[in-house]
């Protein structure tokens, strides 16, 4: 430590000049790759670090590719199948099929009429009809499309008032290629199984697809604008929503941005105002906010030169990056106006000295602590966490660098100047609380135990399930376009089944009947000479019941809105087969049958290419209060257990999966953290104060102020989540900051006359002011994140405000207070009375 110091003493003292020119080069450079800063709001950017589930899903998805796209949700004055909304519908249709980008759009227009009127199933091929067939049966058509099993809740809603037709976008070819060759690489590499050239490979693939993402996500955002465009246009006879996953990431890189602008933008605000009330000087508000100014400067580019992509959950980065710098100065600003208060007379060059030499160690150990914090989110495992916490460990240690490099060298270069008295308002508050405290110490910790309690009830009450639906506003698109898809069209959270067959040679593997003879062969036989595809295990009526079975479960589950399977299908035929089963025959030739659109539609999604596999897909209603993921798994998980055949594998998967995932791991997460950081802080204090017993009192007034906010998300049914679960660990991280600086005070100050009343008179007149100016910034700088449009990032801003406010009161009262019970400096030399006058 001393040795910084004197590396410090020399950089500032000596050579402040120097040390301005090469802290301008780094501005420079860092200007030079601010541009090279990018923000990521893909799906990846919020799923948990190292999920074997979320490989298997990448790999489900590779086999059963599908096209991108959007769902537009149209809900008109009039009925869907009235002739002139009909013509709306088709006049949108056009309107987005003719933009770049958009391959083709599926709507109610374009979906063959199987029933209106039915079609026989061997002449399912030739005699297709759509609602743009002249002469077609509207009414007849209402009917089919109330009742079809695959329309129904897919292009129109169960009571028939709203309708969606489905832009795809064109796949952007580089853009896959890259992701599977990645995701393939990435799938070596857990199974280690990497060679040295496959690892460099990985490394180049990775660099390529983190490049062209940042355009892709570009190419998207500008299509979703055009649609956007084009739907406003439209909005005069009808409610239009947008949804699907490309303006989903497209807005919440909006989210992001509108985030570090807004947030970034408020809190430069309100420091000007607080610094220009609270000193009254334009240097005392032009240093810190240059020292903030830099930091962010620094980090930005420090970001853009690493490739460090911003995610919603740390996109206040910036804003806290802000409130911790700014904080830091004021501790300077106050210690360098106490001396030069204290000893007018003093030169320039000896205030800095004396300033600099006494705040050095407890705001090293100050900014130690709250790197901590950040670092301790590294163990979560959770992606867009751990990257809050590299994004905030590299900004602060930058914060503390600069801010110790340019405020003194720039007041060496500064005339000496003289200060002025600060708001008596704050010394009159700071010496009330140490009166109070001196008064009341014992009620203080009494009261303190009964918060310990009531937080540990609460704690015991949290909750991790939380909707996607409620991380955005209620006046977004995202949240109002997915209530009304939940509530009329079927559910919004993907969840997948995959069942595979029997191994060959199975006891279960019960062979085909052979109805159809010397026809079915001669057509197998042609099957794989033309397409080099089997029938398959499951084309034959028996394994039809099963799927069927399986189907009928799924859309008896109360959580459960659309199902499409092969099933789907096998109930389509059936119908046309006049409500009949289909024969063997028929079973073995339906893929032929089918027309290509069709069967892209509901073969290509839902059974593999060697007919061996079947995908279940259905959407989960994540606007359900009472949908509980991780019990609807467990229960189909057993349910279809005894649906299937024992010797049938099957795995679920989907998002629904990856987000249980995500979820039940915050526990954990929240364990790991606050775990990290209590021991870490804990010995640091240990080393800093060189006592045991001082390092305990002064980690509990902090542990309290997170546990508050725990117990009272438990009391108040506010969930974890992937933002709140940080609420803790930087809690604590931040505010140690206030407990070092008075610890280290109340040290120095009791030496002087060994009486603990007096020594805390001292520290409120003095560090508790910096105390509470700094506080009252990171409360109000951590409410100002309630402008959010991303709900997560509203609570953690006015969550972390009270966990500070809890702390600040902390500090001044229950610190204080167990500094005076316990003693751990040893015994008082004089009374309580003779304090006072002190």
């Amino acid at each position: 430590m001393t040795l910084l110091r004197r590396i410090h003493e020399y950089l500032v003292l000596n050579r402040p000049a120097w040390t301005l020119a090469g802290l301008a080069i780094v501005i420079g450079v860092s200007l030079a790759y601010a541009p090279e800063f990018k923000l990521d709001a893909s799906a990846d950017s919020l799923m948990l670090e190292d999920d074997d589930d979320l490989r298997y899903f990448r790999m489900i998805n590779k086999r059963y590719q599908s096209e991108p796209f959007v769902a537009v949700t149209y809900r008109p004055e009039a009925g869907i199948f009235e002739e002139q909304t009909l013509k709306r519908i088709k006049a949108l249709r056009d309107e987005l099929e003719a933009l770049d980008g958009i391959s083709k759009v599926l709507s109610i227009l374009d979906v063959p009429l199987l029933n209106s009127p039915r079609v026989p199933l061997d002449e399912l091929a030739k005699n297709i009809r759509t609602l743009e067939t002249p002469g077609v049966d509207y009414e007849a058509a209402r009917r089919e499309f109330m009742g079809s099993p695959l329309y129904r809740e897919l292009l129109v809603s169960e009571n028939g008032d709203t309708t969606v037709l489905l832009a795809y976008l064109e796949p952007d070819r580089r853009y896959q290629t890259l992701f599977i060759q990645r995701s393939d690489l990435y799938d070596l590499k857990h199974s280690k199984l990497l060679s040295p050239e496959q690892a460099r490979q990985l490394k180049r693939v990775e660099h390529e697809f983190r490049e062209y993402q940042a355009e892709h996500a570009a190419t998207e955002r500008g299509r979703i604008a055009e649609i956007r465009g084009v739907l406003d246009r439209h909005r005069t006879h009808s409610e239009i929503f947008l949804g699907g996953v490309p303006m989903i990431v497209a807005d919440m890189i909006s989210f992001i941005r509108n985030d570090l602008f807004n947030f970034g933008a408020a809190i430069v605000i309100f420091m000007v105002l607080v610094l220009t009330a609270i000193f009254r000087q334009l240097r005392w508000v032009i240093l810190p906010m240059l020292c903030c100014g830099l930091s962010a400067l620094a980090t930005v580019g420090l970001l853009g030169f690493l490739d460090w992509r911003v995610t919603v959950v740390s996109a206040n980065f910036l804003a806290l990056l802000l409130i911790i710098t700014m904080s830091l100065t004021i501790h300077l600003i106050v210690r360098y106006r106490e001396n030069q208060m204290r000893n007018p007379a003093e030169g320039k060059v000896s205030l800095i000295r004396g300033t600099m030499r006494f705040m050095f160690e407890p705001c090293f150990y100050a900014i130690l602590t709250t790197i901590t914090a950040f670092i301790s989110l590294l163990v979560s495992g959770i992606r867009p966490v751990i990257d809050f916490g590299q994004i905030m460990t590299v900004g602060i240690s930058l914060a503390f660098v600069l801010t110790f490099l340019l405020f003194p060298c720039i007041l060496m270069v500064m005339p000496r100047g003289s200060s002025r008295p600060e708001n008596d308002f704050t010394t009159k508050l700071t010496m009330g609380f140490a009166g109070f405290t001196q008064k009341h110490h014992y009620a203080v910790t009494v009261a303190a135990s009964v918060v310990v309690v009531l937080s540990i009830a609460g704690i015991t009450r949290l909750e991790v399930e939380n909707r996607f639906i409620d991380y955005f506003g209620d006046d977004t698109e995202i949240h109002q376009g997915m209530l009304l898809i939940d509530r009329k069209l079927g559910g919004t959270t993907p969840l997948d089944l995959v069942l595979t067959a029997p191994q060959a040679g199975s006891a279960e593997d019960d062979p085909v009947p052979d109805e159809g003879g010397d026809l079915l062969d001669d057509y197998f036989t042609e099957e794989l000479e033309e397409t080099g595809k089997s029938t398959g295990y499951w084309l034959s009526p028996l394994r039809f019941e099963q799927v069927k079975r399986i189907h009928d479960y799924f859309e008896s589950q109360r959580e459960v809105g659309k199902v499409l399977s092969l099933a789907t299908l096998i109930k389509l035929a059936e119908q046309l087969n006049e409500d009949k089963p289909l024969s063997d025959l028929e079973a073995a030739l339906l893929p032929k049958l089918v027309p290509e659109n069709i069967r892209a539609i509901l073969i290509d999604p839902y059974l593999s290419d060697d007919g061996n596999e079947l995908r279940f897909n259905m959407r989960v209603i994540d606007s359900d209060e009472q949908l509980r993921r991780k019990e609807l798994l467990e229960r189909v998980q057993s349910d279809i257990k005894q649906l299937s055949r024992p010797d049938t594998q099957f795995r679920f998967t989907g998002m629904l999966v990856l987000y249980n995932n995500m979820l039940q791991s915050l526990y954990n997460s929240q364990i790991l953290t606050l775990g990290m950081v209590f021991l870490a802080i804990t010995l640091m204090f240990v080393v800093l104060f060189r006592s045991v017993k001082l390092a305990i009192i002064a980690i509990v007034p902090n542990l309290i102020a997170a546990g508050l906010v725990l117990g009272f998300m438990g009391w108040s049914g506010l969930p974890l989540n992937i933002m709140t679960i940080t609420i803790a660990a930087i809690s604590i991280g931040i505010a140690v900051d206030n407990t070092i600086h008075y610890v280290v005070r109340f040290k120095r100050e009791f030496p002087r006359d060994g009486n603990y009343f007096a020594a805390v008179m001292r520290c409120h007149g003095s560090i508790g002011k910096a105390i509470y100016y700094t506080s009252s910034i990171i409360i109000i700088g951590f409410s100002i994140l309630a402008l959010s449009n991303f709900v997560p990032s509203v609570h953690f801003g006015l969550l972390t405000g009270l966990a500070m406010f809890v702390a600040l009161l902390a500090s001044l009262t229950l610190l204080p207070s167990l500094l005076i019970i316990f003693r751990p400096l040893g015994t008082a030399a004089q009374s309580v009375s003779a304090a006072r006058p002190t």
